[in-house]
Protein backbone atom coordinates (compact mmCIF):
# COMPACT_ATOMS: atom_id res chain seq x y z
CA UNK A 1 0.00 0.00 0.00
CA UNK A 2 2.94 2.12 0.43
CA UNK A 3 4.48 1.67 -2.55
CA UNK A 4 0.59 2.33 -4.18
CA UNK A 5 0.52 5.60 -2.74
CA UNK A 6 4.04 7.04 -3.76
CA UNK A 7 3.33 5.31 -7.10
CA UNK A 8 -0.30 7.38 -6.76
CA UNK A 9 1.67 10.79 -6.26
CA UNK A 10 4.14 10.43 -8.88
CA UNK A 11 1.83 10.00 -11.43
CA UNK A 12 -0.05 12.69 -9.99
CA UNK A 13 2.89 14.74 -10.66
CA UNK A 14 3.64 13.44 -14.08
CA UNK A 15 0.17 13.86 -15.14
CA UNK A 16 0.09 17.71 -13.60
CA UNK A 17 3.34 18.69 -15.76
CA UNK A 18 2.11 16.98 -18.64
CA UNK A 19 -1.34 19.61 -18.81
CA UNK A 20 0.50 22.46 -18.30
CA UNK A 21 4.19 23.14 -20.22
CA UNK A 22 4.24 26.19 -17.97
CA UNK A 23 4.49 24.52 -14.85
CA UNK A 24 6.95 21.78 -16.24
CA UNK A 25 8.96 24.80 -17.22
CA UNK A 26 8.36 26.51 -13.57
CA UNK A 27 9.76 23.31 -11.62
CA UNK A 28 12.73 23.30 -14.19
CA UNK A 29 13.41 26.96 -12.59
CA UNK A 30 12.52 25.72 -9.00
CA UNK A 31 14.81 22.95 -9.57
CA UNK A 32 17.35 24.48 -11.04
CA UNK A 33 17.77 27.31 -8.03
CA UNK A 34 17.55 24.69 -5.81
CA UNK A 35 20.02 22.78 -6.91
CA UNK A 36 22.23 25.76 -6.67
CA UNK A 37 21.22 26.61 -3.14
CA UNK A 38 21.94 22.47 -2.10
CA UNK A 39 25.16 22.58 -4.05
CA UNK A 40 26.48 25.58 -1.62
CA UNK A 41 25.21 23.69 1.57
CA UNK A 42 26.49 20.36 0.21
CA UNK A 43 29.90 22.32 -0.36
CA UNK A 44 29.86 24.24 2.78
CA UNK A 45 29.46 20.61 5.27
CA UNK A 46 32.09 19.01 3.06
CA UNK A 47 34.49 22.05 4.01
CA UNK A 48 33.60 21.94 7.37
CA UNK A 49 35.13 18.72 7.52
CA UNK A 50 38.45 20.36 7.48
CA UNK A 51 37.69 22.97 10.36
CA UNK A 52 37.38 23.11 14.15
CA UNK A 53 34.83 20.45 15.03
CA UNK A 54 33.19 23.11 17.44
CA UNK A 55 32.39 25.57 14.52
CA UNK A 56 31.19 22.43 12.25
CA UNK A 57 28.57 21.32 15.10
CA UNK A 58 27.59 25.23 15.31
CA UNK A 59 26.87 25.41 11.66
CA UNK A 60 24.98 21.65 11.66
CA UNK A 61 22.99 22.52 14.62
CA UNK A 62 21.49 25.67 13.82
CA UNK A 63 21.03 25.11 10.47
CA UNK A 64 19.33 22.04 11.31
CA UNK A 65 17.23 23.33 13.58
CA UNK A 66 16.57 26.11 10.84
CA UNK A 67 15.46 23.59 8.79
CA UNK A 68 12.77 22.06 10.83
CA UNK A 69 11.48 25.42 11.85
CA UNK A 70 10.99 26.15 8.29
CA UNK A 71 9.05 23.06 7.70
CA UNK A 72 6.97 23.71 10.57
CA UNK A 73 6.05 27.53 9.59
CA UNK A 74 6.22 27.35 5.38
CA UNK A 75 2.80 25.15 5.06
CA UNK A 76 1.17 27.97 7.48
CA UNK A 77 2.32 30.90 5.12
CA UNK A 78 2.23 28.77 1.66
CA UNK A 79 -1.17 28.51 0.44
CA UNK A 80 -0.58 27.13 -2.58
CA UNK A 81 0.74 24.15 -0.97
CA UNK A 82 1.66 20.29 -2.48
CA UNK A 83 -1.77 18.89 -1.78
CA UNK A 84 -1.44 15.76 -4.84
CA UNK A 85 -1.90 13.16 -1.46
CA UNK A 86 -4.71 15.05 0.29
CA UNK A 87 -5.62 13.31 3.29
CA UNK A 88 -9.49 14.14 2.69
CA UNK A 89 -9.02 12.01 -0.69
CA UNK A 90 -8.36 9.23 0.97
CA UNK A 91 -11.84 9.38 3.31
CA UNK A 92 -13.78 6.83 1.49
CA UNK A 93 -10.78 4.47 0.96
CA UNK A 94 -10.38 1.52 3.59
CA UNK A 95 -6.33 1.89 4.31
CA UNK A 96 -5.08 0.91 7.39
CA UNK A 97 -3.96 4.13 9.19
CA UNK A 98 0.30 2.63 9.98
CA UNK A 99 0.21 2.13 6.03
CA UNK A 100 -1.64 5.65 5.76
CA UNK A 101 1.15 7.21 7.52
CA UNK A 102 4.39 5.97 6.04
CA UNK A 103 3.08 6.47 2.51
CA UNK A 104 2.37 10.11 3.26
CA UNK A 105 5.32 10.38 5.35
CA UNK A 106 7.71 9.23 2.65
CA UNK A 107 5.13 10.43 -0.20
CA UNK A 108 6.02 14.22 1.55
CA UNK A 109 9.99 13.94 0.40
CA UNK A 110 8.78 13.51 -3.39
CA UNK A 111 8.90 16.83 -4.83
CA UNK A 112 11.92 19.74 -4.20
CA UNK A 113 11.81 20.78 -0.61
CA UNK A 114 12.09 16.91 0.46
CA UNK A 115 14.37 15.88 -2.16
CA UNK A 116 17.00 19.21 -0.98
CA UNK A 117 16.47 18.29 2.83
CA UNK A 118 17.41 14.94 2.25
CA UNK A 119 20.27 15.70 0.37
CA UNK A 120 21.97 18.38 2.86
CA UNK A 121 21.17 16.48 5.38
CA UNK A 122 23.42 13.58 3.83
CA UNK A 123 25.70 15.86 3.18
CA UNK A 124 26.73 15.98 7.48
CA UNK A 125 27.80 12.57 7.26
CA UNK A 126 31.05 13.64 5.33
CA UNK A 127 31.23 16.46 7.68
CA UNK A 128 31.55 14.18 10.74
CA UNK A 129 33.62 11.76 8.04
CA UNK A 130 36.18 11.96 10.82
CA UNK A 131 35.44 8.50 12.06
CA UNK A 132 33.32 5.05 11.51
CA UNK A 133 31.45 5.87 14.60
CA UNK A 134 30.84 9.97 13.95
CA UNK A 135 29.45 9.45 10.60
CA UNK A 136 27.52 6.66 11.40
CA UNK A 137 26.00 8.67 14.01
CA UNK A 138 25.61 12.02 11.26
CA UNK A 139 24.06 9.12 9.61
CA UNK A 140 21.31 7.94 11.91
CA UNK A 141 20.49 11.79 12.94
CA UNK A 142 20.29 12.65 9.17
CA UNK A 143 17.87 9.84 9.13
CA UNK A 144 15.47 10.85 11.93
CA UNK A 145 16.14 15.20 11.40
CA UNK A 146 14.86 14.21 7.89
CA UNK A 147 11.64 12.36 8.73
CA UNK A 148 11.35 14.72 11.96
CA UNK A 149 10.91 17.70 8.74
CA UNK A 150 8.38 15.59 7.12
CA UNK A 151 5.93 14.90 10.06
CA UNK A 152 6.42 18.28 11.40
CA UNK A 153 5.13 19.54 8.41
CA UNK A 154 2.22 16.76 7.84
CA UNK A 155 1.60 18.00 11.68
CA UNK A 156 0.99 21.39 10.90
CA UNK A 157 -1.25 20.95 7.07
CA UNK A 158 -3.36 18.62 8.87
CA UNK A 159 -3.92 20.84 12.13
CA UNK A 160 -4.77 23.95 10.10
CA UNK A 161 -6.23 22.31 7.40
CA UNK A 162 -9.44 23.94 8.39
CA UNK A 163 -7.90 27.38 8.28
CA UNK A 164 -5.96 26.39 5.00
CA UNK A 165 -9.75 25.94 3.56
CA UNK A 166 -10.71 29.94 4.78
CA UNK A 167 -9.92 32.16 1.68
CA UNK A 168 -9.60 34.74 4.43
CA UNK A 169 -6.57 32.59 5.86
CA UNK A 170 -4.92 32.07 2.06
CA UNK A 171 -5.09 35.57 1.54
CA UNK A 172 -3.74 36.67 5.15
CA UNK A 173 -0.90 34.21 4.96
CA UNK A 174 -0.26 34.93 1.42
CA UNK A 175 0.19 38.78 1.88
CA UNK A 176 2.15 38.01 5.29
CA UNK A 177 5.14 35.76 3.36
CA UNK A 178 5.64 39.02 1.31
CA UNK A 179 6.92 40.98 3.88
CA UNK A 180 10.07 39.00 4.50
CA UNK A 181 10.45 38.88 0.99
CA UNK A 182 10.49 42.74 0.34
CA UNK A 183 12.96 42.76 3.27
CA UNK A 184 14.81 40.27 2.13
CA UNK A 185 18.39 42.30 2.13
CA UNK A 186 17.96 44.02 5.02
CA UNK A 187 17.03 40.88 6.99
CA UNK A 188 20.49 38.98 5.56
CA UNK A 189 22.37 42.07 5.67
CA UNK A 190 21.18 42.58 9.75
CA UNK A 191 21.86 38.80 10.33
CA UNK A 192 25.25 38.57 8.50
CA UNK A 193 26.56 41.54 11.06
CA UNK A 194 25.32 39.71 14.17
CA UNK A 195 26.45 36.40 13.32
CA UNK A 196 30.13 38.42 12.49
CA UNK A 197 29.29 39.92 15.61
CA UNK A 198 28.55 37.52 17.99
CA UNK A 199 30.22 34.51 17.66
CA UNK A 200 30.26 33.15 20.81
CA UNK A 201 26.67 33.53 21.31
CA UNK A 202 25.99 31.11 18.66
CA UNK A 203 28.35 28.38 19.39
CA UNK A 204 26.40 28.53 23.28
CA UNK A 205 22.88 28.67 21.30
CA UNK A 206 23.82 25.66 19.07
CA UNK A 207 24.82 23.76 22.37
CA UNK A 208 21.40 24.89 23.86
CA UNK A 209 19.35 23.64 20.69
CA UNK A 210 21.09 20.29 20.81
CA UNK A 211 19.37 19.31 23.82
CA UNK A 212 15.87 20.86 22.42
CA UNK A 213 13.57 18.56 19.88
CA UNK A 214 15.39 21.56 16.99
CA UNK A 215 19.01 20.53 17.07
CA UNK A 216 18.86 17.05 18.87
CA UNK A 217 18.94 14.81 15.68
CA UNK A 218 21.45 17.14 14.38
CA UNK A 219 24.06 16.66 16.96
CA UNK A 220 24.63 13.51 17.19
CA UNK A 221 28.12 13.06 15.01
CA UNK A 222 29.24 16.37 16.83
CA UNK A 223 28.74 14.88 20.10
CA UNK A 224 30.62 11.56 18.75
CA UNK A 225 33.27 12.97 17.16
CA UNK A 226 34.27 15.13 20.36
CA UNK A 227 33.97 11.75 22.30
CA UNK A 228 30.76 12.67 24.12
CA UNK A 229 28.86 9.07 23.48
CA UNK A 230 26.58 9.78 26.63
CA UNK A 231 25.57 12.88 25.41
CA UNK A 232 24.77 11.63 21.76
CA UNK A 233 22.80 8.80 23.26
CA UNK A 234 20.25 10.86 25.21
CA UNK A 235 19.85 13.28 22.32
CA UNK A 236 19.27 10.31 19.90
CA UNK A 237 17.09 9.47 22.73
CA UNK A 238 15.14 12.94 22.23
CA UNK A 239 15.15 13.31 18.24
CA UNK A 240 13.46 9.74 18.08
CA UNK A 241 10.74 10.42 20.90
CA UNK A 242 9.86 13.58 19.10
CA UNK A 243 9.26 12.70 16.34
CA UNK A 244 7.09 9.57 17.95
CA UNK A 245 5.13 11.94 19.35
CA UNK A 246 4.65 14.12 16.50
CA UNK A 247 3.56 10.69 14.59
CA UNK A 248 1.26 10.19 16.99
CA UNK A 249 -0.30 13.44 17.22
CA UNK A 250 -0.35 13.38 13.11
CA UNK A 251 -2.24 10.29 13.43
CA UNK A 252 -4.83 11.71 15.89
CA UNK A 253 -5.76 14.93 13.50
CA UNK A 254 -5.65 12.56 10.70
CA UNK A 255 -7.73 10.61 12.22
CA UNK A 256 -9.98 13.34 12.59
CA UNK A 257 -9.59 14.78 9.48
CA UNK A 258 -10.88 11.80 7.69
CA UNK A 259 -14.08 11.65 9.62
CA UNK A 260 -14.75 15.21 10.08
CA UNK A 261 -14.07 17.27 6.83
CA UNK A 262 -13.58 20.93 7.20
CA UNK A 263 -16.08 23.36 6.11
CA UNK A 264 -15.19 26.42 4.80
CA UNK A 265 -18.83 28.33 5.16
CA UNK A 266 -20.28 30.68 7.65
CA UNK A 267 -23.65 30.60 9.52
CA UNK A 268 -23.35 34.42 9.64
CA UNK A 269 -25.54 36.58 8.00
CA UNK A 270 -24.93 40.58 7.68
CA UNK A 271 -27.87 42.16 5.84
CA UNK A 272 -28.53 46.18 5.60
CA UNK A 273 -24.80 47.35 5.27
CA UNK A 274 -23.67 48.79 1.86
CA UNK A 275 -20.27 49.45 2.94
CA UNK A 276 -18.11 51.67 1.28
CA UNK A 277 -21.20 52.16 -1.47
CA UNK A 278 -22.67 54.43 1.74
CA UNK A 279 -19.81 56.91 1.41
CA UNK A 280 -19.84 57.54 -2.65
CA UNK A 281 -22.50 59.31 -4.31
CA UNK A 282 -25.56 57.11 -5.70
CA UNK A 283 -24.02 57.06 -9.46
CA UNK A 284 -22.57 55.20 -12.04
CA UNK A 285 -19.01 56.43 -11.23
CA UNK A 286 -19.81 56.29 -7.23
CA UNK A 287 -20.91 53.05 -7.50
CA UNK A 288 -18.05 51.81 -9.26
CA UNK A 289 -15.54 54.21 -7.13
CA UNK A 290 -17.27 52.08 -3.99
CA UNK A 291 -16.74 48.64 -5.85
CA UNK A 292 -13.02 49.02 -6.74
CA UNK A 293 -11.99 50.37 -3.40
CA UNK A 294 -13.52 46.97 -1.84
CA UNK A 295 -11.56 45.24 -4.08
CA UNK A 296 -8.52 46.85 -3.09
CA UNK A 297 -8.85 45.94 0.52
CA UNK A 298 -10.42 42.54 -0.05
CA UNK A 299 -8.94 40.98 -3.47
CA UNK A 300 -5.14 39.89 -2.17
CA UNK A 301 -4.73 40.32 -5.79
CA UNK A 302 -4.70 44.57 -4.99
CA UNK A 303 -4.13 44.23 -1.48
CA UNK A 304 -0.84 42.31 -2.17
CA UNK A 305 0.51 45.88 -4.00
CA UNK A 306 0.02 47.87 -0.95
CA UNK A 307 1.85 45.37 1.13
CA UNK A 308 4.95 46.64 -0.51
CA UNK A 309 4.22 50.29 0.19
CA UNK A 310 5.25 51.02 3.82
CA UNK A 311 8.55 48.85 3.31
CA UNK A 312 9.89 50.88 0.79
CA UNK A 313 11.01 53.29 3.19
CA UNK A 314 12.29 50.64 4.87
CA UNK A 315 14.44 49.36 2.34
CA UNK A 316 15.34 52.60 0.98
CA UNK A 317 16.45 53.71 4.50
CA UNK A 318 18.48 50.18 4.52
CA UNK A 319 20.12 51.29 1.33
CA UNK A 320 21.23 55.06 2.41
CA UNK A 321 22.69 53.49 5.21
CA UNK A 322 24.94 50.98 3.24
CA UNK A 323 25.89 54.08 0.94
CA UNK A 324 26.49 56.67 4.20
CA UNK A 325 23.98 58.64 2.17
CA UNK A 326 20.14 58.66 2.94
CA UNK A 327 19.50 61.30 0.35
CA UNK A 328 18.36 58.37 -1.81
CA UNK A 329 14.95 58.15 0.59
CA UNK A 330 13.51 60.98 -1.52
CA UNK A 331 12.79 59.09 -4.08
CA UNK A 332 10.16 57.08 -1.87
CA UNK A 333 7.08 59.69 -3.05
CA UNK A 334 7.82 59.15 -6.82
CA UNK A 335 8.40 55.45 -6.69
CA UNK A 336 5.30 54.94 -4.52
CA UNK A 337 2.99 56.93 -6.87
CA UNK A 338 4.45 55.52 -9.47
CA UNK A 339 3.73 51.62 -8.74
CA UNK A 340 -0.11 52.82 -6.93
CA UNK A 341 -0.64 54.57 -10.62
CA UNK A 342 0.31 51.67 -12.68
CA UNK A 343 -1.58 49.26 -10.40
CA UNK A 344 -4.43 49.81 -12.40
CA UNK A 345 -3.08 49.20 -15.77
CA UNK A 346 -5.00 45.79 -15.73
CA UNK A 347 -8.01 46.97 -13.77
CA UNK A 348 -10.19 45.69 -16.56
CA UNK A 349 -8.31 42.04 -16.71
CA UNK A 350 -8.28 41.64 -13.11
CA UNK A 351 -12.32 41.87 -13.22
CA UNK A 352 -12.32 38.63 -15.63
CA UNK A 353 -16.09 37.65 -16.92
CA UNK A 354 -17.69 40.19 -13.90
CA UNK A 355 -16.73 42.91 -16.67
CA UNK A 356 -20.02 41.31 -18.37
CA UNK A 357 -21.71 43.95 -15.68
CA UNK A 358 -20.75 46.74 -17.04
CA UNK A 359 -21.60 46.25 -20.30
CA UNK A 360 -25.24 44.78 -19.48
CA UNK A 361 -25.60 47.79 -17.15
CA UNK A 362 -24.98 49.87 -20.36
CA UNK A 363 -22.03 51.71 -17.94
CA UNK A 364 -20.51 54.35 -19.73
CA UNK A 365 -16.84 54.27 -20.22
CA UNK A 366 -16.44 57.64 -18.91
CA UNK A 367 -18.14 56.93 -15.65
CA UNK A 368 -16.31 53.78 -15.53
CA UNK A 369 -12.58 54.96 -16.33
CA UNK A 370 -13.23 58.03 -13.62
CA UNK A 371 -14.44 55.24 -10.78
CA UNK A 372 -11.83 53.27 -10.98
CA UNK A 373 -9.40 55.92 -11.19
CA UNK A 374 -11.29 57.92 -8.01
CA UNK A 375 -11.11 54.53 -6.21
CA UNK A 376 -7.21 54.40 -6.28
CA UNK A 377 -6.89 57.80 -5.99
CA UNK A 378 -9.00 58.14 -2.72
CA UNK A 379 -6.13 56.56 -0.72
CA UNK A 380 -2.94 57.02 -2.94
CA UNK A 381 -3.24 60.68 -2.87
CA UNK A 382 -2.34 60.73 0.92
CA UNK A 383 0.35 58.15 0.90
CA UNK A 384 2.38 59.74 -2.21
CA UNK A 385 1.66 62.79 0.28
CA UNK A 386 2.92 61.41 3.48
CA UNK A 387 5.79 59.28 1.72
CA UNK A 388 6.87 62.46 -0.44
CA UNK A 389 6.83 64.81 2.87
CA UNK A 390 8.07 62.89 5.45
CA UNK A 391 11.87 61.73 4.24
CA UNK A 392 12.68 65.28 4.45
CA UNK A 393 12.09 65.10 8.42
CA UNK A 394 15.23 62.53 8.48
CA UNK A 395 17.52 64.65 5.75
CA UNK A 396 16.73 68.06 6.65
CA UNK A 397 17.03 69.11 3.14
CA UNK A 398 13.67 70.94 2.37
CA UNK A 399 14.53 72.78 -0.70
CA UNK A 400 14.10 69.85 -2.26
CA UNK A 401 10.41 69.51 -1.22
CA UNK A 402 8.90 71.38 -3.39
CA UNK A 403 10.40 69.70 -6.39
CA UNK A 404 10.02 66.48 -5.30
CA UNK A 405 5.92 66.99 -4.40
CA UNK A 406 5.35 68.46 -8.00
CA UNK A 407 7.03 64.73 -9.48
CA UNK A 408 5.06 62.12 -6.96
CA UNK A 409 2.05 64.49 -7.81
CA UNK A 410 2.77 63.91 -11.97
CA UNK A 411 3.74 60.86 -11.71
CA UNK A 412 0.85 59.87 -9.62
CA UNK A 413 -2.15 61.72 -11.97
CA UNK A 414 -0.62 61.01 -14.82
CA UNK A 415 -0.21 57.30 -14.31
CA UNK A 416 -3.61 57.37 -13.32
CA UNK A 417 -4.76 58.99 -16.53
CA UNK A 418 -2.05 56.68 -18.89
CA UNK A 419 -3.28 53.66 -16.97
CA UNK A 420 -6.94 54.03 -17.18
CA UNK A 421 -6.39 54.31 -20.98
CA UNK A 422 -3.86 51.06 -21.22
CA UNK A 423 -6.75 48.83 -19.18
CA UNK A 424 -9.54 50.16 -21.65
CA UNK A 425 -7.29 49.24 -24.73
CA UNK A 426 -5.20 46.09 -23.90
CA UNK A 427 -5.54 42.90 -21.62
CA UNK A 428 -3.33 40.99 -19.49
CA UNK A 429 -2.54 37.26 -18.37
CA UNK A 430 -3.39 38.22 -14.28
CA UNK A 431 -4.34 35.48 -11.73
CA UNK A 432 -8.19 34.70 -11.79
CA UNK A 433 -10.50 35.98 -9.38
CA UNK A 434 -10.11 33.85 -5.96
CA UNK A 435 -6.31 32.57 -7.02
CA UNK A 436 -3.06 33.28 -4.72
CA UNK A 437 -1.98 36.82 -6.11
CA UNK A 438 1.73 34.87 -6.68
CA UNK A 439 -0.07 32.48 -9.58
CA UNK A 440 0.41 33.35 -12.78
CA UNK A 441 -2.10 31.75 -15.67
CA UNK A 442 -1.43 30.85 -18.61
CA UNK A 443 -1.64 33.90 -21.33
CA UNK A 444 0.03 36.03 -24.16
CA UNK A 445 2.76 36.54 -21.95
CA UNK A 446 4.70 38.16 -25.08
CA UNK A 447 1.97 41.29 -24.90
CA UNK A 448 1.35 41.21 -21.53
CA UNK A 449 5.50 42.43 -20.95
CA UNK A 450 5.10 44.56 -24.14
CA UNK A 451 2.33 46.35 -23.28
CA UNK A 452 3.57 46.79 -18.95
CA UNK A 453 7.27 47.76 -20.44
CA UNK A 454 5.76 49.52 -23.12
CA UNK A 455 3.37 52.15 -21.07
CA UNK A 456 6.07 52.32 -18.58
CA UNK A 457 7.86 53.53 -21.34
CA UNK A 458 5.40 56.17 -22.11
CA UNK A 459 4.89 57.16 -18.51
CA UNK A 460 8.62 57.87 -18.10
CA UNK A 461 8.31 60.51 -21.50
CA UNK A 462 5.34 61.46 -20.11
CA UNK A 463 7.58 63.06 -17.14
CA UNK A 464 10.36 64.37 -19.10
CA UNK A 465 9.27 67.84 -17.78
CA UNK A 466 8.93 67.25 -14.19
CA UNK A 467 12.66 65.73 -14.30
CA UNK A 468 13.76 68.30 -16.74
CA UNK A 469 13.16 71.33 -14.01
CA UNK A 470 14.22 68.80 -11.21
CA UNK A 471 17.68 68.37 -13.05
CA UNK A 472 17.62 72.17 -13.57
CA UNK A 473 17.59 72.73 -9.68
CA UNK A 474 20.06 70.59 -9.24
CA UNK A 475 23.00 71.51 -11.39
CA UNK A 476 21.79 75.76 -10.77
CA UNK A 477 20.59 75.14 -7.17
CA UNK A 478 18.26 77.64 -7.79
CA UNK A 479 15.01 76.39 -5.62
CA UNK A 480 12.78 78.63 -7.95
CA UNK A 481 13.10 75.56 -10.50
CA UNK A 482 11.32 73.38 -7.58
CA UNK A 483 8.52 75.77 -7.16
CA UNK A 484 8.41 75.70 -10.98
CA UNK A 485 8.58 71.86 -11.09
CA UNK A 486 5.17 71.73 -8.18
CA UNK A 487 3.30 74.03 -10.38
CA UNK A 488 4.17 72.18 -13.56
CA UNK A 489 3.21 68.68 -11.97
CA UNK A 490 0.05 69.45 -10.32
CA UNK A 491 -1.54 71.45 -13.73
CA UNK A 492 -0.20 68.59 -16.21
CA UNK A 493 -0.58 65.60 -14.30
CA UNK A 494 -4.08 67.11 -13.93
CA UNK A 495 -4.33 67.91 -17.28
CA UNK A 496 -2.84 64.22 -18.34
CA UNK A 497 -5.61 62.45 -16.02
CA UNK A 498 -8.72 64.18 -17.72
CA UNK A 499 -7.81 63.39 -21.02
CA UNK A 500 -6.11 59.69 -19.94
CA UNK A 501 -9.83 59.22 -18.60
CA UNK A 502 -11.59 60.88 -21.44
CA UNK A 503 -9.74 58.51 -23.93
CA UNK A 504 -10.05 55.42 -22.47
CA UNK A 505 -14.05 56.29 -21.68
CA UNK A 506 -14.30 56.06 -25.74
CA UNK A 507 -11.84 53.30 -26.01
CA UNK A 508 -13.80 51.62 -23.36
CA UNK A 509 -17.60 52.70 -25.20
CA UNK A 510 -15.67 51.67 -28.53
CA UNK A 511 -14.76 48.26 -28.17
CA UNK A 512 -16.48 46.79 -24.74
CA UNK A 513 -16.86 43.57 -26.12
CA UNK A 514 -14.30 43.19 -27.61
CA UNK A 515 -12.36 43.39 -24.07
CA UNK A 516 -14.90 40.76 -22.73
CA UNK A 517 -13.76 38.14 -25.40
CA UNK A 518 -10.04 39.02 -24.76
CA UNK A 519 -10.88 38.09 -21.23
CA UNK A 520 -13.28 35.13 -21.52
CA UNK A 521 -10.00 33.33 -23.79
CA UNK A 522 -8.02 34.50 -20.52
CA UNK A 523 -9.42 32.08 -18.48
Amino acid sequence: MVAHLLRLKLTLLRNGLRRSPLQLIGLAIGGLYALGIVGTCVAALLFLRQQDPLLAQTVVVLGGSAALLGWGIVPVVAAAADMTLDPARFATSAIPMPQLLAGLAVGGLIGIPGLATSLVALATVGTWWRGVLPAAGALVGAVVAVLSCVVLSKVVTTATVSLAASRRFKDASGLAFMVPLVLMGPLVAGVSQGIADSRDFLTELAQVLSWTPLGAAWSLGGDLAAGRPVDAALKLLIGVATLGAMAWCWKLLLQRALVTPPYAGSNRRTGGRMGLFALFPASPTGAIAARSLTYWFRDPRYSGSLVAIPLLPVVLAFQGSQTGSFGVIMIVGPLTAFLLAWSISADVSYDNTAFALHLAAGVRGLHDRLGRALACLSFALPTVLVLAVGPFFLTGNWEWLPAILGLSLGVLFSGLGLASVVSARYTAAVPLPGDSPFKKPPGNVGQTLAVQFGGMGVLLVLMLPEAALLIAQSVTGDPAFGWANLAVGLLLGLALFVAGVRVGGRWLDARGPELLAQLTVNR
